[in-house]
């Protein structure tokens, strides 16, 4: 029986050249791969911008340390894992087995600064791992482990979200032609995971692709947004202020009309005057119709042409009447306060410009009344006090939900407003409320600033 049983004891071992064969057509593909990988390299591009960590710019911490996180804890799992499973179910040495665990799964921590350095190693690594397990059990699912497929598409998530299409595209060619070539070495009994790996990167790839470029665009619009809100509101500022300045100039019209005719009559209305004042009252209303003529040849482009509105006079707190009556009418209930207003206009000391702007201010406030706070009770208090002219606006709580045109402002009114105060040398307060109202307070003063050192 022992002689019987020699011979049929040493036929499973003929087969032992033919494997390491095998094992030496692997090693001569995986230097083709490496060739070919290097030649792709060229075409590749680089990772955008420096290298930064994945979610570098995100504004919580935690969000920050995500990708760190994540990188720890697969590197933490796939390392034993690997190290187990090469070992124990497909025969590979313990050292061999150690140093492919750590080149396919520790780059991942590189992967969140330099993603496209750390996937050169992992697809080297990954390379080898499959020319290794292949040649040491080729009846096992081939070639790429499921380690291997695991950190991959870790690898492939953080490559994504950092490098170009072309690129990724790049690497999606690369991971299918490996896949190729190394599945046609593999056994006959073994499962084909090459697709797998194929299907799933690219869905990866694609999918990862697309969330980074949606949050690009949604990144440019938003910075396009507020250039575009900063323009609009510059140009509202200049409107405002180009508007004061036509207001500002049938307020000067006035007085310099005023000036000339006054120094044209001084000579008949006064009698016994020497030649001297009689000259120098002339040469006073030929200064003053020069001034007149100089002021509407530069401020006659501020004037639209043909605007019926520009040719009505200018309103003041006089018109705070109709115009909380106009504003009732569409059903905005409104309390006056209006004590001695007529000594506010015809005796204190009201210049045209605070006259003008107080009745802006409080035509604007009504205006945001309107557009916010529909049928929300409002108050307007106007007094005087020995220096400044004091304008009060409060609203309560809209009682029914503005238009959705008009609910999302912009504040361009509260620029406006500012800018009206802030050319009379006023004060304005604007804000909300705890009862979800509105407030709007100005201090406008009675004399120019500079009206006594005139």
């Amino acid at each position: 029986m022992s002689s019987t049983s020699t011979p049929h004891d040493q036929e499973p071992r003929r087969p032992a050249p033919p494997r390491e064969g095998r094992a030496a057509a692997l090693r001569r593909a995986a230097a083709a791969i490496l060739d070919g990988l290097r030649t792709a390299g060229t075409s590749l591009s680089t990772p955008a911008g420096p290298a930064e960590p994945l979610l570098a710019h995100a504004p919580k911490r935690w969000v920050r340390m995500l990708p760190l996180v994540i990188a720890v804890c697969f590197v933490t799992v796939l390392i034993p894992v690997t190290v187990q499973v090469l070992t124990n179910d497909y025969g590979v040495d313990g050292g061999l087995a150690g140093a492919l665990g750590v080149a396919q799964s520790a780059p991942l921590l590189l992967a969140i600064t330099r993603p496209l350095p750390a996937w050169w190693i992992v697809i080297v690594a990954d390379v080898f791992g499959a020319i290794a397990t292949m040649a040491a059990d080729p009846g096992r699912p081939a070639p790429w482990t499921p380690m291997i497929i695991v950190g991959y598409l870790v690898l492939c998530c953080a490559l994504s979200l950092r490098e170009s299409r072309r690129t990724l595209l790049v690497i999606w060619l690369v991971t299918v032609v490996a896949g190729l070539v190394l599945g046609a070495f593999r056994g006959e009994g073994s499962q084909d995971t090459s697709v797998l790996l194929m299907v799933l990167s690219g869905a990866v790839l694609l999918l990862g692709a697309l969330l980074r470029e949606r949050g690009d665009a949604q990144r440019r619009l938003v910075e396009q947004e507020t250039i575009s809100e900063a323009e609009r509101a510059q140009r509202t500022l200049l409107e405002e202020r180009a508007r004061i300045a036509r207001e500002l100039h049938d307020v000067v019209a006035h007085h310099m009309s005023v000036i000339t005719v006054q120094a044209d009559s001084a000579p008949y209305r006064l009698e016994g005057l020497p030649d001297e004042a009689c000259e120098e009252f002339g040469s006073i209303a030929a200064s003053a119709r020069e001034s007149l003529t100089e002021m509407r040849r530069l401020l006659a482009v501020l004037r639209s042409e043909g605007a019926d509105g520009e040719r009505a006079p200018q309103p003041g707190l006089d018109r705070l009447p109709h115009l909380v009556e106009a504003t009732v009418r569409a059903g905005i209930p409104i309390d006056l306060s209006r004590p001695e207003l007529a000594i506010l206009t015809h005796l204190a000391d009201v210049t045209p410009a605070v006259d003008l702007s107080a009745y802006r201010i409080v035509q604007e406030a009504l205006s945001n009344v309107m557009r916010h706070a529909p049928g929300a009770p409002t108050k307007i208090t106007v007094s005087l006090d020995d220096e400044f002219l004091l304008i009060l606006v409060v609203n309560g709580p809209s009682k029914e939900p503005p238009a959705p045109l008009e609910g999302s402002g912009t504040g361009h009114g509260l620029v406006g407003m500012r800018e009206r105060v802030r050319l009379v040398g006023g004060t304005v307060d604007v804000g909300p409320l705890p009862d979800g109202g509105f407030r709007v307070a100005a201090r406008l003063p009675l004399l120019p600033k500079d009206s006594g050192t005139a």
